[in-house]
């Protein structure tokens, strides 16, 4: 696991979190991890083993669904933020898209858009700049830009979420199942988008994601969650090439590829929980 104390990149931290939902409900039990600055880190597991509530435990949208924090720590750029609202979190550079995008049907692709700059005060120029960038890297959505949201397809409304977090000029960008509902070849192409405005704009990645197999091709380092627990991590490239993540997230076993059933229901090895 990356060593928070010793890198000095580091942008993220969680640090041994638990969360409960109704005051009875434990869902994560001393989740770790680090996202450096820069990079493309990945949350990997199966429905339900925590991925979604460790985001919003960083984003602090758990009080919305009576989820709090109890115990750990969580810092952003060397500043604790447990305490901060979600609003003051995308002021100081972190945003998250939630799962199945949540763009207002209502409004157009255009003023969906905008809406992820309505914490920023440096200007209509810089604001327009802006939109003009996110238009650059999703050519779709200028040409949907009149189009209500709701009638847009799962792949816009997707690429307009993504857009309307860029609105807001973010360091960090929380992405909770980028490839839900979607397409193969739409896959691809946002989590080519995501590749490009890492590299060339900076935007450090976290994202939740039940696809294995793409998330370990494009982010660099990888966190398997089981039942609220971090059960392996390491760099993505080790982890696409270790007999478990091949037999239990990626269907292939020693004998080759295993059905869905096989995969689904395994008994976790014990070296894991070492």
């Amino acid at each position: 696991m990356l060593d928070t104390a010793t890198n000095r990149d580091t942008l993220l931290a969680v640090n041994n979190i638990e969360v409960i939902y109704n005051h009875v409900i434990l869902v994560l039990k001393g989740v770790s991890l680090t996202v450096p600055r820069g990079g493309i880190v990945a949350i990997l597991g199966a429905n339900g083993a925590g991925k979604t509530t460790t985001l919003k435990a960083i984003s602090n949208l758990l009080r919305s669904e009576r989820g709090e924090v109890t115990k750990g720590t969580i810092s952003f750029k060397g500043e604790q933020i447990q305490h901060l609202t979600p609003s003051e979190l995308v002021k100081r550079g972190c945003i998250q898209v939630m799962e199945g995008r949540h763009c207002f049907g209502h409004l157009t692709i255009e003023e969906n858009l905008m809406t992820g700059a309505y914490t920023r005060g440096d200007g209509r120029a810089k604001i327009a700049e802006d939109l003009d960038l996110v238009y650059s890297y999703f050519p779709r959505l200028k040409e949907r830009r009149k189009s209500q949201a709701g009638y847009t397809s799962g792949g816009e409304q997707q690429m307009c979420a993504i857009g309307r977090a860029l609105m807001s000029r973010p360091t960090t960008i929380l992405l909770d199942e980028p490839s839900m509902g979607l397409a193969p070849q739409l896959v691809e192409e946002i989590f080519e988008i995501v590749r490009d405005l890492n590299e060339r704009e900076g935007v450090t990645f976290l994202l939740a994601e039940q696809n294995t197999n793409i998330a370990l091709r494009y982010a660099t380092y990888g966190y398997i969650l089981e039942s609220g627990r971090v059960v392996m991590d390491g760099d993505a490239k080790e982890l696409r090439e270790n007999e478990d993540v091949k037999e239990f997230y990626l269907g292939i076993g020693g004998e080759g590829r295993k059905s869905f059933r096989d995969v689904k229901h395994y008994k976790r090895r014990k070296r894991w929980l070492a």
